[in-house]
């Protein structure tokens, strides 16, 4: 527990431990812990993995911000700015404060019979959209997993350079642009970041299926179906696998990014 007395200047800061403002502060973030506000302020209140507790005359100058806890004012009309946001996502407190508790259990996670029927799960998902989006258009999917055969190293490379400037972008316009044009570039990096995975994850699925079944499998003996199922259940498992997954989740990431952005360099070439 960290016991903040008279700082009206100070931001507060905390992981894994709650953090109790007796006076005053200028602004409290803690991770992994809750907030309990008894005094005074002037800025914004933010918590992941824990709860924000305003007391009965307690203050808050800025904006609350709760991830993965509540907002839990003592008074009815808890004293606050007019204006001034309420954001809060109350899902998966246990877990995101073990995680700040303990960071290294991100990277590897505790194996459990939940755990292995959580990725069972996964990866009939996984199966199910790439069976979709391959019957959908196969054309698409044949060919990226065709480039990926290719060259993987020229796809990966030009995703992941892609990728970080995605994430620099975000940072820049973040600082520099009004809100509004911050928030639709987040929103459009967010858009490639989310359809890069997903296609990246299905070129990878068809095309680790089929490199297994070449190399196992006679000519006469393969399946679509086979192959998909395979490349699925390949893919989670590393992506399951204690310290690998991150590096696995970015190489996705990279593979899906840098097909599109292959893909729309191919289109535009063929209409110049």
């Amino acid at each position: 527990m960290i016991t903040v007395g008279d700082a009206p200047e100070q931001e507060v800061y905390a992981f894994g431990k709650s953090v109790t403002v007796n006076k005053r502060a200028k602004g409290v973030l803690a991770i992994g812990g809750d907030i309990v506000i008894e005094g005074r302020i002037e800025g914004d209140v933010a918590t992941i993995g824990g709860n924000v507790i305003q007391r009965h005359d307690a203050f808050v100058g800025g904006d609350v911000i709760v991830i993965g806890g509540a907002y839990k004012p003592e008074a009815e009309r808890p004293a606050r700015v007019d204006g001034k946001q309420t954001v809060v996502f109350g899902m998966l407190e246990e877990q995101l404060k073990d995680i700040a508790r303990d960071p290294a259990s991100l990277l590897s996670p505790s194996v459990s019979l939940s755990f292995f029927a959580q990725r069972l799960v996964l990866a009939l998902i996984w199966f199910v959209i790439s069976m979709v989006f391959s019957t959908i258009a196969p054309g698409a999917v044949g060919r990226a997993a065709a480039k990926l055969n290719l060259s993987p190293v020229k796809v990966c490379a030009a995703g992941a350079g892609i990728f970080m400037a995605t994430g620099i972008a975000v940072i820049v316009s973040a600082i520099t642009l009004p809100n509004f044009l911050a928030v639709a570039a987040l929103g459009l990096c967010l858009l490639l970041l989310l359809f890069g995975y997903i296609f990246g994850r299905i070129a990878l699925h068809v095309s680790l299926g089929k490199w297994i079944q070449r190399t196992s499998f006679p000519a006469n003996n393969r399946s679509e179906t086979l192959a998909t199922l395979t490349g699925v259940l390949l893919w989670t498992l590393v992506l399951s696998l204690p310290y690998i997954w991150p590096i696995a989740l970015f190489t996705t990431f990279a593979f899906g990014i840098g097909l599109i952005a292959m893909a729309v360099t191919r289109t535009r070439s063929h209409i110049v």
